[in-house]
């Protein structure tokens, strides 16, 4: 069933252009020739999902499977999904708009501890029950049936890391990288839906692939230890890894701006650095250099598919990418004339050098982000960061010498071992860090400071420790206090209460299932962390409550999950309090690092032993060099499953062909009238402004730029459009740098454009002309409006003539200022006509009425709403308006 979205994506919500499933390069197959259908469902609104490059690349991926159809789904907005349950409309697809409980198997990302709560608010807009014993009620045999559930399943950083706390909501999780295991699991469903397989025999099926994990196969012992009831499933359970394919990261370019509105392409998959408070690093290794060959040759492709001005690459440490210097150049040298930037996201600070600045500079520079982590070397050295004081001065200073003013730099405090001299050394680094970099004529070097509290994450040397909220606190004032005195430096303090619940919901077991249920029901979504902590918050402790799991989660905001300080009093000889509850029980017993920990079966490849030497040596303040570039660590990822580090020695760095410097020359004026029909009018006039210079880009047209810090391409849009309106008569201004043919100019940008928005007309005007928007006098609009009382076609006609026959008709408007002013509606409105009338279903009529009024940009436009002002006036009739057409702009001579 397809869903009647009409009536709900309409200009009254908020960016409905999110909601349409229309971008460039999406892939819209054919629903009756595809087994098998999946939806891959973001649990965040559109802006974040469809950026995020994990799920373009496993779009891509599945669609190009034979046989396979992937659509996609994000969290709505808030005021669509109030929408979607007063109407009881079921939570769609974006591309099909169809309903997702017509599709084989859902797919959702699952990256952040707090973020299953939205996860079960798409199953509930969706109408599917929420756990997968619910789920199993209602359905027999895998297929097309009425009664029947997609297959639920979860991916991503937090649902590899440890799956427990969200068990009971999934029928499996697929552990690792996707690229591979995903086109396996869509083989064996397409099989099992053949055979007819009953639910339980296809989990049965999909368990034996490497990487799947079916949790309703596993029972968890009182020592919250989890182990397989079935003989036929394996005991652990690995993490699958595949290696990046840049090409798959070329796809979907939306019409709203997004988070990451940019290309992004991976360089280097994994990291070896080896900081033991990172758990990204642990999960994805061995570290995995794409070949820079292929990284050019996706950029270029990328860029002139896309349009976009802006590209990143990324990976865990791009620095550690030894080729990206060269790739970098190479990139750069190749788009000069583009005026397209490069942004890298948080980078190794000892790696920055002037090649690295030189690939990141340019008429459009962007920020700057390095992450010490900690004040002191001795910390420093303590998470195995690997950064020297020497090394991160030489890192900012080459910054500030190649024109950066403004840093921002990441912080951790509540690190194992750390004293209050340590957390003052973050200022006293920030401070040293501004002395040394001054400079005659310059302004001080300003930081952007990010301090977030520590927290513990599975399969990392630090799994064993926590702070309590009361320390992170008293440090956080602590460094409050010490900042007051520095000038030019913004602090940012992560919540404590985020990190307490992070930490509980991300070490924690089973029992938890009912603890997120309840969050969610209470209305702790995601993003209720930003618009009302306080509340979300509330609900999250009124959940652990009503679990009986208010005694663990003291146990978090108390720090008592701490072996470090264990450790320490033993080797102090002071074990009078090394007995404590333990993180997965509640019997008071000795904690030993040998107690099983709820993501045991999760095989990530890095030996629990090695986790265990690498936390003495933290507390030894000793070293593990990097694998990649130095010896074996012996972590034991290296091996037959997870393959070994691939480092690919830099190719020769490309001399610097010059920055950008903007083409302003002006050989060529074009006019172009176009339409903005069905879909598009829903898309906002900023996000139309962005369309074209893509199109432009992709059309490959001499477009000249203005000058300037910021060159900006010199398209000009006469004036903008109503959200919600169409139009047969919008006007854009274009100035080439070398003159095209008109013919030429028009075909290739109408081919680039989306099918909803026509091009027309395309004329050549003299340079010297005056642009569109100066020139505009009048526009004609076709309105449809509706009474809301039963009327005639001859009373339509009499309040037209009545209208037509006044000198006044006067509208109180309120100006930009806030001061009320008088204004003759009657001198702006210069052709009024009834074109139309006809009875809508609820037995009210509605007219389409064309007129031709005032539309100055100095202010003397007559809007479609005043016409309904007028009509009430002259009728004592409410109306409503139904739709806005405009038919065409006019301009002066």
């Amino acid at each position: 069933m397809v869903v009647a979205v009409e009536k709900l994506i309409t200009s009254g919500i908020s960016k409905p252009a999110r909601y349409l499933g229309n971008e460039l390069l999406a892939i819209h197959k054919a629903w009756d020739t595809t087994a098998i259908h999946w939806v891959l469902t973001y649990p965040e609104v559109y802006e974040v999902g469809a950026s995020n490059l994990g799920h373009i690349i496993l779009y891509n991926i599945l669609n190009a499977q034979p046989r396979q159809l992937c659509d996609r789904a994000y969290l709505p907005g808030q005021d669509l999904a109030a929408k979607l349950r007063e109407t009881n409309t079921p939570l769609f697809a974006v591309e099909s708009k169809r309903s997702l409980t017509e599709f084989d198997i859902l797919g959702f990302s699952l990256s952040y501890e707090l973020g299953a709560t939205n996860i079960l608010e798409m199953l509930d807009l969706a109408g599917i029950p929420l756990t997968w014993k619910e789920r199993q009620g209602g359905r027999g045999e895998f297929s097309d049936t009425q009664s029947s559930y997609p297959l639920i399943f979860a991916g991503g950083q937090t649902a590899t890391s440890n799956p427990e706390p969200y068990a009971d909501f999934f029928d499996f999780f697929a552990l690792g990288d996707g690229e591979e295991l995903l086109p396996e699991i869509g083989l064996v469903l397409e099989e099992g839906k053949q055979a007819g397989l009953s639910r339980e025999h296809l989990l049965l099926d999909l368990a034996q692939i490497p990487g799947v994990y079916v949790p309703q196969f596993y029972d968890m012992a009182e020592d919250g230890s989890v182990h397989p009831h079935r003989p036929n499933v394996p005991k652990r359970i690995l993490r699958r890894v595949a290696t990046p394919i840049p090409a798959y990261s070329i796809g979907l370019v939306p019409y709203v701006e997004t988070v990451h509105d940019r290309l992004t392409i991976e360089i280097r998959r994994g990291c070896t650095r080896g900081c033991r408070f990172c758990q990204p690093g642990m999960l994805t290794r061995p570290a995995r250099d794409v070949e820079p060959d292929k990284v050019v040759e996706a950029i270029e492709q990328g860029m002139r598919a896309t349009g976009y001005n802006e590209f990143s690459l990324l990976s865990l440490s791009c620095s550690d990418y030894l080729s990206l210097p060269a790739v970098g150049m190479e990139i750069k040298n190749r788009l000069k004339n583009e005026n397209i930037s490069l942004t890298l996201p948080s980078q190794r600070v000892d790696r920055f050098d002037e090649n690295i600045a030189n690939i990141l500079g340019g008429t459009r520079q962007g920020g700057l982000t390095f992450a010490p982590e900690a004040g002191t070397q001795r910390m420093r050295d303590i998470v195995n960061k690997g950064l020297t004081n020497e090394e991160l001065l030489r890192g900012v200073k080459t910054a500030w010498e190649q024109g950066w003013d403004k840093i921002k730099l990441y912080f951790m405090i509540g690190l194992p071992g750390e004293t209050d001299a340590d957390v003052v050394g973050i200022a006293e680094t920030v401070s040293w860090l501004q002395r040394e970099c001054r400079g005659k004529g310059r302004k001080p070097l300003n930081f952007n400071l990010t301090i977030s509290n520590f927290t513990p994450k599975p399969h990392t040397p630090f799994q064993w420790h926590s702070v309590s909220t009361a320390e992170f606190k008293r440090k956080q004032n602590l460094l409050r206090q010490e900042f007051r005195r520095i000038k030019a430096v913004k602090v940012n303090f992560t919540d404590v209460r985020i990190s307490a619940m992070e930490d509980f919901v991300g070490r924690g077991d089973r029992n938890l299932g009912k603890v997120v249920r309840r969050a969610w029901e209470l209305g702790a979504g995601m993003d209720s962390w930003y618009e009302n902590l306080d509340q979300a918050f509330s609900a999250w402790e009124i959940a652990i409550a009503q679990a009986d799991l208010d005694w663990k989660y003291r146990q978090v905001e108390n720090g008592e999950w701490n072996l470090f300080h264990v450790q320490e009093q033993k080797r102090s000889g002071d074990a009078e309090n090394t007995q404590f509850l333990t993180p997965n029980s509640s019997l008071l017993t000795p904690h030993s690092f040998d107690a099983p920990l709820p993501w045991d079966h999760i095989d990530t490849g890095i030996n629990k032993k090695w986790l265990q030497e690498d936390l003495q040596r933290a507390l030894e303040a000793s070293i593990v060099p990097d694998c990649s570039f130095e010896g074996c660590s012996h972590c034991g990822v290296c091996g037959t499953d997870f393959g070994h580090n691939v480092v690919i020695e830099s190719p020769a760095i490309p001399k610097f062909a010059g920055e950008f410097v903007p083409n302003t020359t002006k050989a060529q004026r074009l006019r172009v009238w176009f339409g903005k029909q069905g879909n598009m009018a829903l898309m906002s006039h900023l996000d139309l402004i962005r369309l074209f210079d893509r199109v432009v880009r992709r059309a490959g047209l001499p477009i000249a730029f203005t000058g300037g810090f910021h060159p900006m391409p010199r398209i000009s849009l006469a004036t903008a459009l109503a959200l919600g309106a169409t139009s047969s008569g919008e006007i854009a201004d274009f100035e080439l740098t070398v003159p095209v043919e008109v013919d030429t100019f028009r075909e290739k940008l109408a081919c680039e454009m989306p099918t909803d928005i026509p091009i027309y007309n395309v004329e050549q005007i003299d340079l010297k002309a005056s642009a569109a928007t100066q020139l505009l006098e009048s526009a004609e609009y076709l309105i449809t409006v509706a009474a809301l009382q039963e009327t005639t076609p001859i009373q339509w006609q009499n309040w037209i003539d009545i209208i037509k026959a006044k000198e006044e008709l006067w509208y109180e408007q309120t100006t930009k200022s806030g001061k009320s002013q008088l204004i003759n509606l009657r001198d702006r409105l210069f052709e009024l006509e009834l074109v139309e009338t006809h009875n809508n279903i609820a037995e009210s009529m509605s007219s389409v009425i064309r007129y031709l009024g005032s539309y100055r940009q100095d202010g003397l436009l007559l809007r479609p709403e005043q016409i309904l002002f007028m009509l009430e006036a002259v009728a004592n009739v409410e109306f409503q308006l139904l739709h806005i057409h405009r038919n065409r702009l006019i301009l002066g001579v």
